[in-house]
């Protein structure tokens, strides 16, 4: 009589059930009972599968596996015990399957928080918010890997010096011009510092034979006529802030460091102080008109997202502490060489040369980096002849390149250039005249004409293409006269001398009016889609629309 409890010899790997051999009688208990009964419900509750069913109406007990471990007892009392591990396994591992993590769902989502982004991660439960650019770092990360956490805070250390320096939105160029800007600022505020101590030492300050009111006065006196003169210099050459920024920016900084220099000679000249020290303070008070006049459209020429605003207050941070440290460079100096008198009172001689090479260089080298995308008549002759020659229209950058400073002595006249003016009437011929009065009939908003740039007693004469405007000439009308007499000087190349161009000149100007009639449309959309504002042209005071009704 076998048992599904008790393996026989014959059986190796299984267990039988033999319904028609009734099972051994065990003597169990009554608490034991009712935990079998107990057991056998919750069996017929979670288990499926038996291993046989007969065809008599007695249900067997489900089919239970016996432990391997030869030492359990298989005693009655070790069957409820088999039981009930087996039971409180199956429930453990219901309760591990409920509870196995899910993997986090990254959404496919970036946020942006003062230049750092973060990505939205579900992780079953929450939605957080984790960094993506590998600046966040916790006191574990520093613990387990110094290196790294040292280049995590480098980089969140630059990234804020960022923020606080620059604005957001700026044009590519905009980095390389504040690198040059804190070459310019930091050498001027050294000088500045040299000359305040030089102009002190001169009406005697620290000195015990000095007087305090005669140095105040001249102080005073100094400051006023200054100021007069940077009133009198902004209200003159209004104009040429807009037209030659650049150019006016530069020489007005030339003409602060030779200010610097002689704020220097104050001491050697205390005779001489109220006049060296005017002269100085006009030079700088003009320099500090034509930066203030100008620092606007430079920034204008930044600010590629209308935040004009943004760009004006990180340029008044940038020029503090750049100040500042030349200040601190000035200071050590002076304590460097505190304890040598002769060496301390040489020094502004000596560093003056050298801080003045290296904020010219600076204001230079940041000018060039300013781009900018106002029209003028120099910049309107560079796109068009560019387009002529190559066939594109120049970005603004391009035609910074090419522009430059603009200073005199670095661009030679051209023949045949283009002027904007008037017509002068002592070399004027009938011909000339009929061609202007055509124009004043035809309601043109311009007309072309040859100019003679040399005297008559010359034997070589030079000519050049004149642009007569008349007043309320719009953008358009002006780029297509610009364009009209660069096409004319182009034709004017074939001619040979200057007597055979006056000869055909009205042949010239036909050909000319064709093409710009041609080709106007495509040149005006391919400027706006550079970026160049076409809605205004800055004129200079000479170039201004003359003629009219």
């Amino acid at each position: 009589m076998q048992s599904n409890l008790y393996p026989s010899s014959r059986a190796r790997s299984c267990f039988s059930w033999n319904p028609h051999i009734p099972s051994p009688k065990i003597a169990i208990p009554n608490n034991l009972k009712s935990s079998i009964n107990f057991q056998e419900q919750r069996l017929s509750k979670n288990i499926r599968s038996f291993s046989w069913i007969p065809d008599k109406p007695h249900i067997p007990n489900p089919k239970t596996d016996i432990p391997n471990n030869p030492k359990t007892s298989i005693t009655p009392p070790g069957v409820t015990k088999s039981l009930e591990n087996s039971l409180t396994f199956g429930e453990e591992k219901l309760i591990n399957k409920q509870k196995t993590p899910t993997v986090p769902y990254c959404l496919r989502v970036l946020v942006r928080k003062s230049d750092n982004f973060y990505r939205y991660i579900w992780d079953g439960n929450d939605l957080k918010l984790v960094p993506v650019d590998g600046n966040a770092f916790t006191l574990s990360d520093f613990c387990c890997n110094f290196e790294d956490t040292v280049q995590k805070l480098v980089r969140i250390c630059i990234l804020a010096v960022r923020n606080f320096f620059l604005p957001r939105k700026v044009s590519s160029n905009y980095l390389e011009y504040v690198k040059w800007k804190f070459v310019h600022r930091v050498s001027s505020s050294a000088l500045q510092i040299f000359a305040t101590q030089a102009m002190l030492r001169a009406i005697g300050i620290g000195n015990s034979s000095s007087f305090p009111s005669a140095a105040a006065l001249n102080w005073v006196l100094k400051d006023g006529l200054g100021r007069l003169s940077r009133c009198i210099y902004t209200a003159s050459l209004a104009s040429s802030f807009d037209t030659n920024l650049k150019r006016v920016r530069f020489y007005t900084s030339v003409l602060f460091s030779l200010s610097i220099g002689v704020e220097l000679l104050t001491p050697v000249f205390p005779q001489y102080f109220l006049m060296l020290a005017s002269i100085a303070n006009i030079a700088k008070q003009i320099s500090l008109a034509c930066y203030l006049a100008t620092g606007t459209a430079v920034h204008r020429s930044f600010a590629i997202a209308d935040n004009l605003g943004e760009v004006s207050a990180k340029e008044q941070i940038q020029t503090v502490c750049f100040d500042n440290l030349g200040l601190a460079l000035a200071a050590a100096l002076n304590i460097l060489f505190a304890n040598n008198p002769s060496l301390q009172a040489g020094l502004p001689f000596v560093v003056y040369p050298i801080f003045s090479v290296l904020d010219l260089f600076g204001i230079y080298q940041g000018l060039k980096h300013v781009h900018l995308q106002t029209l003028t008549k120099d910049r309107l002759e560079i796109i068009i002849s560019t387009w002529i020659q190559q066939g594109f229209v120049p970005s603004p950058a391009e035609v910074s390149k090419q522009e430059g400073i603009g200073l005199s002595w670095s661009r030679g006249r051209e023949p045949w250039s283009i002027r904007i003016g008037y017509v002068n009437p002592t070399p004027c011929t009938a011909e000339l005249s009929k061609n202007m009065m055509e124009s004043l009939i035809n309601e043109d908003f311009y007309f072309l004409s040859p100019e003679r740039l040399t005297s008559e007693s010359k034997r070589n004469q030079e000519y050049g293409v004149l642009l007569s405007l008349r007043e309320g000439v719009g953008t358009t009308d002006v780029i297509r006269g610009i364009l009209h007499a660069s096409y004319v000087r182009k034709d004017i190349e074939a001619c040979g001398s200057s007597t055979a161009v006056l000869e055909q000149w009205f042949n010239l100007v036909e050909d000319g009016k064709r093409l710009t009639e041609e080709n106007m449309g495509q040149l005006y959309e391919q400027m706006l889609s550079l970026g160049w504002a076409c809605k205004n042209i800055l004129f200079s005071t000479q170039e201004q629309p003359c003629y009219g009704w």
